[in-house]
């Protein structure tokens, strides 16, 4: 893997309710040398949203093009809209001297292990079903039947972590984006500090099992 040395693209992967983009914005305001990766979408843009900042907004066409020359490290269509990383992006950050942050699900990840393998993979797990649930149920946006399809979501998600390279355990936000930060800096053993990761992800899949049943839709 690369280390300090040089700057390389980092990936997170995390089940919904893990935090993951709370550490990602954290990382990146403490380290000048992190970049976002903006992602390519069809989908239309909504309020606020900028073209270049929020999203590359392009038709289907245009995707469909960019994925048939190569011009995309991972892509996926989720609800009719495609998705997808343009690498360009790395190659911009690599000319700025940066690492490339990228926040792509498990699916997308996998992808970008084959198609960029100098990417350093994190999967960011929760520290209990108990916060994830927490997490989860204190957005106060989402109806019941989608906080389960997420909590369903989870307990899958969670058996990918041994795939990566990195595990970070995002209880405590300091200490997890400390955690982060030895990976960029190329101190961190792999793994990271998860000790007992089987242990830990059986016990959350467990605790996702018995939110589900007694919500009687397990």
């Amino acid at each position: 893997m690369s280390g300090a040395a040089a700057p390389f693209p980092l990936v997170l992967s995390a089940p919904s309710g893990a935090g993951k983009t709370t550490l990602a914005n954290a990382l990146r305001r403490r380290n000048r040398d992190v970049a976002f990766s903006v992602s390519a979408t069809t989908r239309p843009p909504r309020p606020r949203e900028v073209d270049g900042e929020s999203y590359h907004f392009v038709s289907r066409d245009e995707f469909l093009a960019m994925r048939d020359a190569g011009e995309l490290i991972e892509w996926a269509e989720v609800h009719g809209n495609l998705y997808g990383t343009p690498r360009e992006n790395v190659r911009r950050a690599q000319a700025r001297g940066e690492h490339l942050l990228l926040d792509i699900d498990v699916q997308g990840a996998r992808q970008i292990r084959t198609s960029l393998p100098e990417a350093v993979l994190v999967f960011v797990l929760p520290p209990s079903a108990a916060a994830l649930v927490k997490r989860l149920g204190s957005r106060g946006t989402e109806a019941p039947e989608v906080l389960r399809r997420r909590l369903r979501n989870a307990a899958e998600e969670v058996r990918a972590a041994p795939e990566f390279d990195h595990v970070v355990v995002n209880e405590v936000l300091n200490t997890a984006v400390a955690e982060l930060e030895d990976v960029l800096r190329g101190r961190a053993g792999p793994r990271g500090a998860s000790g007992g990761l089987e242990a830990r992800i059986d016990a959350i899949r467990a605790g996702i099992e018995r939110e589900l049943g007694r919500d009687g839709c397990g």
